[in-house]
C-alpha cells in the first residue's frame, strides 16, 4: 500500500546507495533462505496469482498526496508467507518501475516497505491465530499492521533522505510527510478489512491454501477423526 511515488534523482546518492544495499541484502536473505528449504508446488502457483493481483491493484493509483492506492500486499504476505511474499513485492516493483510507476533508482527503497508488509502480516496472522482469534479479524488486523509499519518506514525513509530540490527544512519535510502516512495509515484499515473479506472466502472454499488455518483445523480435530 505504502509506495515512494518520487521521480528519479530525488533521493541523494548515498540515501539510493544504502536504501539499495538494504534492499539487496534482504533479497539475498529470502534467495538463500528458498534455496535451503525449497519451495512447495502450490506454493509457486500461489505467487503467480499473488503477483498478479498485486501488480494490477498496484496500478489503480489514486493522485492524491504524491498518490496512494491498495496493493494487496498484506494478503500476499498472509498466502505466500514472509520469504515468497518478499520476492512479490520486489517483483511487483521492478515491473512497475517499468511503467514509469516509480523511479527505478527507488527499487532498493520500496521493496524494503512493500515487503516489511508482507513479512509483518504474515507473522502477526500467525501470532493471532495462535492467540485462537477468528480468521476474519485476525487477517485483517494483520494486513492492517502490516500496511502500517510500511506506511510508517516509507515516512522514515523520506524523511532520513531527504529530497533533492526541496526548499523544505527538514522539520517541514517531516510534517509534509506524517501527513502522507496518516493518509496511507487510513487506507490500511480500507485494505485490512478487504483482506479480512478475502482470507475469510477463501478458508470457507480452500483451507488448505492457508496452512496456518488448515494446520491449526486439524489439531482442532477430536482424536481418531481424519481429514
Amino acid at each position: 500500500m505504502a509506495h515512494i511515488h518520487l521521480g528519479e534523482g530525488s533521493f541523494p546518492l548515498w540515501a539510493l546507495a544504502l536504501w539499495t544495499a538494504f534492499g539487496v541484502g534482504l533479497v539475498g536473505l529470502v534467495v538463500y533462505r528458498i534455496r535451503k528449504g525449497g519451495i512447495k508446488t502450490h506454493h509457486i502457483a500461489l505467487a503467480g496469482i499473488g503477483a498478479a493481483a498485486s501488480f494490477a491493484v498496484f496500478q489503480l493509483n489514486l493522485p492524491v498526496w504524491g498518490g496512494i492506492h491498495m496493493n494487496l500486499t498484506g494478503l500476499v504476505g498472509i498466502l505466500t508467507g514472509p520469504l515468497l511474499g518478499t520476492l512479490i513485492a520486489l517483483v511487483v516493483n521492478v515491473f512497475s518501475a517499468a511503467l514509469g510507476h516509480g523511479a527505478v533508482g527507488l527499487l532498493g527503497a520500496n521493496t524494503l516497505v512493500n515487503a516489511t508488509e508482507a513479512i509483518a502480516a504474515y507473522y502477526v496472522f500467525k501470532t493471532l491465530l495462535s492467540m485462537d482469534w477468528d480468521v476474519f479479524p485476525a487477517s485483517a488486523g494483520a494486513a492492517t499492521i502490516g500496511l502500517s509499519l510500511g506506511a510508517v518506514l516509507m515516512g522514515g525513509i523520506i524523511v532520513i533522505s531527504g529530497v533533492n530540490g526541496s526548499a523544505l527544512p527538514r522539520g517541514d519535510l517531516a510534517f509534509a510527510v506524517a501527513g502522507l502516512v496518516g493518509l496511507n495509515l487510513g487506507v490500511a484499515v480500507i485494505e485490512g478489512i478487504l483482506t479480512g473479506f478475502v482470507v475469510q472466502f477463501l478458508v470457507s472454499v480452500r483451507p488448505d491454501l492457508i496452512e496456518m488455518v488448515d494446520r491449526r483445523a486439524t489439531e482442532d480435530e477430536p482424536a481418531g477423526v481424519s481429514a
